[in-house]
C-alpha cells in the first residue's frame, strides 16, 4: 500500500505540473507583437536555393523584438533548403512563436552539408530560449536516405557524425505541435538540458530499417510532456537518457520502431540516473520491443520509480524486457556493478507478440531489481492466434516469460506468469 501512495503522488504532481502549465499559456498576452516572413529577408523557398541566411537574419529580429510576441512566419506552399542553422537565444520576446507552414529541408547528399569545422552534429538547433512555440502544420525533411545508405567501413567518419535533426536545448516553456519531422540522419528530435518542454500532435517518420533513428530522445530534461503523436521510425519510437526525471509520455502510436525505451544507461561505467517516469495509453503495432528499460554492465546509478500502465499491443516483439546486460555488440566483457532498477509497475497492458518470450526481466546477481509490480498483464501468441483459427498444430517451446534476480509482486490477471513475483491474488 505504501507503494501505492507513492505512485499515485507522483501521478498527482505530474498533473498540477501539467494543468498550470496550461493554464499559464491559455492567459499569456497576445498584445504588442510583431511577425517577420523569412520571404521578406531574401529566402527564395524552390528547394534549390540556399535560404540559411534570410532565416538567420529573420530569426535574428524575431529575437531581439522587444514585445509580448514575435513571430517568425515560414508561409506555406514553399520549400526551403536549409544548411544546419541555429536558432540562439535569450531572446528579449517575451514568447517567440516559430510558425511552420511551407516545408524545410536538409541537403540530400552529405558531402553537401556545410557544416562548422566538418562537424555535422545537428541540422536545425534552438538553444537558451524561454518561451518557444513551434506550430506546423509544416514538413521538416532532414533527407535521411543517403546518410543511411553510406559504407561505414569506408566511410567511418561520415557514419559517426550523422546529423540530428530538430534539437531544443538548454530551453524552458517549450511548447511543439503540429508538425511533421522525417528522415533525419540521426535522432529525429532531441530535448537536451530543457525543462516544461510539451510535445502534442507531431507525425514523426523515419524507414523501419534505418540506423539510430529514435523518434524524441530525451535527455537531462524534466518535467517533459509528449502525447497525441504517431512515431515510426527505424529505432526507439521515443528513448529516454540520462537525467531524465518527470517525463510523461501519453497516447503514442509506435510502430514500426523499437519500443519506447529507458536507456541505454551505464556505459563505461558511468553514473547515469533516470526517475519519475510515466508511460500510459500508448499503442505499438509490430515494434522490436514494447516497454523498455536497458542499461550496461559495469554502469552505476538507478532508474527508479517508473509505470507502464494501459499499454496495447499488436504483433509487437518482446513487449516488456527489462535488460541490464544490455550490450547491441557480439563481445562484451562481464562487470559486477550495474545500475540499481527499483520501483517499476507495470499495469493493465494487453495484446499480442509474435516471438516468445514475452516478458523478459533480466537483473544483475550483485545489483537485482526491486519493488517491480505487475498488475493486469494479458499477452498472447499472434501466430499461436492464428493457427488456433485455423486448426493448426505447433509446438514452441520457447519459454513466455524469463525472470532472474528481481523481487517484486505481481496481482490480478498474469499472463505469462512470472515465478519471481510474489502473487497477490485471493
Amino acid at each position: 500500500m505504501a507503494h501505492l501512495v507513492k505512485f499515485l503522488t507522483f501521478l498527482l504532481s505530474l498533473t498540477l505540473f501539467h494543468t498550470f502549465q496550461l493554464v499559464q499559456s491559455q492567459f499569456s498576452p497576445h498584445h504588442d507583437s510583431r511577425s517577420f516572413n523569412v520571404l521578406n529577408y531574401g529566402a527564395v523557398g524552390d528547394g534549390f536555393s540556399d535560404d540559411s541566411k534570410a532565416f538567420n537574419d529573420a530569426w535574428e529580429d524575431t529575437c531581439n523584438y522587444i514585445g509580448s510576441q514575435s513571430t517568425m512566419e515560414i508561409p506555406q506552399g514553399r520549400t526551403f533548403l536549409l544548411q544546419p542553422v541555429e536558432f540562439h537565444g535569450p531572446c528579449k520576446s517575451k514568447k517567440i512563436l516559430l510558425s511552420i507552414n511551407g516545408n524545410l529541408i536538409a541537403p540530400e547528399a552529405p558531402y553537401q552539408w556545410k557544416c562548422k569545422e566538418d562537424h555535422c552534429h545537428k541540422w536545425i538547433e534552438f538553444a537558451h530560449i524561454n518561451g518557444l512555440y513551434i506550430d506546423g502544420p509544416g514538413t521538416l525533411d532532414g533527407q535521411g536516405p543517403s546518410w543511411w545508405s553510406l559504407n561505414c567501413k569506408k566511410y567511418k567518419n561520415a557514419c559517426l557524425k550523422r546529423p540530428r535533426g530538430v534539437v531544443i536545448s538548454h530551453s524552458s516553456n517549450v511548447h511543439i505541435s503540429n508538425i511533421m519531422v522525417k528522415d533525419s540522419p540521426n535522432f529525429q528530435m532531441s530535448l537536451e538540458d530543457s525543462k516544461w518542454v510539451f510535445v502534442k500532435k507531431l507525425t514523426i517518420t523515419a524507414d523501419g530499417d534505418s540506423p539510430n533513428t529514435d523518434g524524441i530522445h530525451i535527455q537531462r530534461s524534466q518535467n517533459v510532456f509528449v502525447y497525441n503523436s504517431n512515431i515510426r521510425t527505424g529505432d526507439d519510437c521515443i528513448s529516454i537518457g540520462d537525467g531524465s526525471k518527470y517525463v510523461n509520455i501519453s497516447r503514442i502510436s509506435c510502430g514500426p520502431g523499437h519500443g519506447i525505451s529507458i536507456g541505454s544507461l551505464g556505459r563505461y561505467g558511468t553514473k547515469e540516473t533516470v526517475e519519475n517516469v510515466v508511460v500510459r495509453d500508448c499503442t505499438f503495432r509490430e515494434t522490436t520491443n514494447g516497454v523498455r528499460i536497458k542499461t550496461w554492465q559495469g554502469g552505476r546509478g538507478y532508474v527508479r520509480n517508473v509505470i507502464f500502465e494501459r499499454i496495447k499491443l499488436h504483433g509487437a516483439t518482446r513487449p516488456i524486457i527489462i535488460d541490464q546486460f544490455y550490450c547491441p555488440h557480439s563481445q562484451c566483457k562481464n562487470h559486477t556493478d550495474a545500475l540499481e532498477i527499483k520501483n517499476v509497475m507495470y499495469n493493465h497492458i494487453h495484446g499480442t507478440s509474435i516471438k516468445k518470450p514475452f516478458v523478459q526481466l533480466l537483473c544483475s546477481k550483485s545489483v537485482p531489481c526491486k519493488e517491480i509490480f505487475m498488475n493486469d498483464i494479458n499477452i498472447h501468441d499472434e501466430e499461436e492466434e492464428m493457427r488456433n483459427r485455423k486448426s493448426l498444430s505447433h509446438h514452441d517451446h520457447h519459454p513466455l516469460a524469463e525472470c532472474i534476480n528481481v523481487t517484486g509482486e505481481s496481482n490480478g490477471v498474469m499472463k505469462p506468469k512470472l515465478a519471481c513475483l510474489e502473487s497477490r491474488r485471493h
